[in-house]
């Protein structure tokens, strides 16, 4: 397995493999690996000839008073792991090599970036979809594959990949979680054990809202009850809960008529968890 530190080097290692016609898969992390990481390797490597995995902490999709500074970092660990999952090469820049003094160039999707989670953080799918760009620029894949867990960053991704006519296709791979049902996710090691124990809730109430689903209740109703069950739990801090089209996260009313996505952002202490769930009437 290769590590690249510089954008010369990975286009390097991915200029041979692109000549032999072998096809690149991309999977774009900001490290402090765990399973949900490993699966969207494993599909990458059904994808495609050659994985090249990217941790790269984004500075500009974080707010100025979220947790840039305390987000886990391991990079010797994840090394491990991506070696240990046949990854062919792993791309580990710095803030500089990514974001050249005096860039000026963002990237958004103006209306899906900020409604739900780009509400309550602004300005963050403005920072995922130019980082995104810019590694689909360096890396050149023709795949690339990202979790559902963060659904509203796979639609921002696939909106912008159409509008821009960018050549890469994008691959949604299931949220993977722990035994008691929480989503995985790199944040959850901040988690007080109280809190962990009350971050059930989130899966719970989605497993639940699935089953509703199929009885014939409105939008309105399911989303009502979702949170309300969520607010009965008194660790639980609700940021966001809502029922939209699954494909375009259009809102929807009435009776459920056709596949929707049931988004959830819950702050359990410092932590903003996000779950979600696709429910078909």
């Amino acid at each position: 397995m290769q590590v690249f530190e510089t954008k010369t080097a990975v286009r390097e290692a991915v200029a041979p493999w692109r000549a032999a016609g072998e096809r690149t898969v991309l999977v774009p992390t900001m490290g402090y690996l765990h399973a949900g990481h490993m699966a969207l390797v494993e599909r990458a490597r059904a994808e495609g000839d050659r994985v090249i995995a990217s941790i790269f902490v984004n500075p500009t999709q974080f707010g100025p008073t979220e947790d840039l500074a305390t987000y886990p970092r391991d990079p010797q660990r994840d090394l491990t792991m991506l070696r240990e999952a046949g990854v062919d090469g792993v791309f580990m820049p710095d803030v500089t090599e990514v974001y050249a003094p005096g860039a000026q160039t963002i990237v958004e999707t103006t209306e899906l970036s900020k409604i739900l989670i780009g509400k309550l953080r602004p300005g963050h799918f403005r920072g995922v979809a130019t980082v995104v760009t810019k590694l689909f620029n360096i890396v050149q894949p023709d795949t690339a594959c990202f979790g559902e867990k963060d659904y509203q960053q796979l639609c921002v991704i696939r909106q912008m990949v159409r509008d821009l006519d960018m050549p890469v296709r994008i691959v949604g791979v299931p949220t993977v979680r722990e035994p008691d049902g929480l989503a995985m996710s790199s944040r959850n090691v901040r988690l007080t054990p109280e809190d962990r124990a009350a971050a059930v809730v989130l899966s719970q109430s989605l497993f639940e809202a699935e089953e509703m689903a199929k009885t014939g209740i409105t939008a309105s109703r399911l989303r009502a009850w979702v949170a309300a069950n969520i607010q009965a739990n008194p660790r639980a801090d609700l940021q966001s809960a809502d029922i939209r089209d699954a494909e375009t996260l259009a809102t929807i009313s009435g009776p459920l008529q056709r596949p929707a996505v049931i988004l959830l952002a819950v702050r359990f202490g410092k932590v903003l968890l996000i779950d979600q769930r696709v429910v078909t009437p």
